[in-house]
């Protein structure tokens, strides 16, 4: 199949299966998921690796568009396959194939031809990871925001809690000048979804927490959130707003006028990627 059109549309054409693979990866060396000319992504890695093991190339959807240095504990991907291989032996030969930082989990011909890992999600829920430590392992600094500064931890619960439910996210949704058409982080040129429209900004929350952690390294703050959907740098600026109320700078109370101000430069900053992971995603 042409590799042209099933970037566009996702789905087999006669003769074909369509694939959903389950995958982790180290997002360091990476930049992001989205194919980038001369650039390594996960999303040209894994075509990459389908020509080497199948002699077909085609580009493989995921359920969201991990930004750079952004990592995954259970991205899902899919894409159509006219080659008659075994689950089993097309998860052994990616893996054998694929560089280190990025692994298959899990292999299986979707069930629904039109099963697609973007278009089919129904929430997905990631986690930010904080280090509250003066200084950070090299063996642990690539997953992790080392922040040292003092937090009140009462003010994050209750940040977090405010984010529950549908609200209008575009304060906390990166400014770029095509966010009209590219609006989610997945990438969506077109915003398929039946139930958000083009350039919506509205997202419901279903779950907003903040958990900690004692690791050999220190303290770990980590925030955990689920939605149905998550706007362009949408976690990394509510964890930089949170953050912000944590250590005074900003009141809780302020993150409602947030809301109604609907501009990015009201919120708080961009958390750093390498804290961040996708974490599940589902169906």
């Amino acid at each position: 199949m042409n590799a042209r059109i099933q970037s566009v549309t996702g789905q087999s054409e006669p003769g074909s299966h369509t694939w959903k693979l389950t995958l982790a990866y180290d997002g360091t060396d990476f930049h992001g998921w989205q194919v980038q000319p001369g650039k390594p992504t996960i999303q040209g890695e894994l075509q990459a690796a389908l020509g080497r093991v199948t002699g077909e190339t085609p580009l493989p959807q995921g359920s969201g568009r991990t930004d750079a240095g952004v990592h995954a504990l259970g991205q899902v991907a899919s894409f159509p396959l006219s080659a008659p291989i075994p689950a089993e032996n097309l998860l052994l030969a990616l893996n054998r194939t694929l560089p280190p930082p990025i692994r298959i989990l899990a292999a299986e011909r979707a069930q629904d031809p039109t099963f697609h890992a973007r278009h089919s999600t129904v929430a997905k829920t990631y986690e930010y990871r904080i280090l509250r430590a003066e200084k950070c392992s090299p063996f642990f600094a690539r997953y992790v925001y080392t922040f040292s500064w003092p937090l009140n931890l009462d003010a994050l619960h209750q940040s977090a809690h405010i984010f529950l439910g549908e609200h209008d996210f575009r304060s906390f949704a990166a400014s770029d000048p095509d966010l009209a058409s590219r609006n989610l982080e997945n990438g969506n040129e077109l915003m398929e979804r039946v139930k958000v429209p083009v350039a919506s900004t509205v997202r419901t929350i279903f779950a907003s927490e903040w958990q900690e952690r004692d690791t050999e390294d220190g303290r770990l703050l980590v925030y955990r959130v689920r939605g149905n959907g998550f706007l362009h740098h949408m976690v990394r600026n509510l964890v930089g707003t949170m953050l912000d109320a944590g250590r005074g700078r900003l009141g809780v109370d302020e993150i409602h006028r947030i809301f109604a101000a609907r501009s990015r430069s009201e919120a708080g900053f961009t958390a750093p990627g390498r804290g961040l992971f996708l974490h599940s995603v589902e169906y």
